[in-house]
């Protein structure tokens, strides 16, 4: 999953787009992860177990959840992964571009 994330995150890197994570395995584990995997997005550590508060507050039950947001913060996809993802992505940049040409062209 790592080296998708990773794919993607240099693919859209001129593109309004973030990848963000959240981990809840101990800190040393998240630590080592980071390094050993080559993440240089942006990872937040919930607290060591599943019930740390990024978690309760976006009702993740379990790992990896996946969330894809459009520029307005809607959760719009849930658990895509490979292809899925990259389509969905796609899919809301391409929204986006099309609603700022049409509000360009007004």
């Amino acid at each position: 999953m790592y080296s998708h994330e990773r794919s993607l995150v240099e693919r859209l890197k001129d593109q309004p787009f973030a990848l963000i994570g959240v981990n809840s395995d101990p800190k040393e584990k998240v630590v080592e992860a980071l390094k050993r995997e080559n993440i240089t997005w942006r990872s937040w550590w919930d607290g060591g177990d599943t019930s740390g508060p990024i978690a309760s507050r976006w009702n993740v039950t379990g790992w990896p959840t996946i969330y894809i947001l459009d520029h307005k913060g809607v959760i719009r996809f849930k658990n895509q992964r490979g292809e899925a993802m990259d389509k969905a992505v796609d899919e809301l940049l391409a929204e986006m571009k099309a609603g700022a040409d049409t509000k360009s062209d007004q």
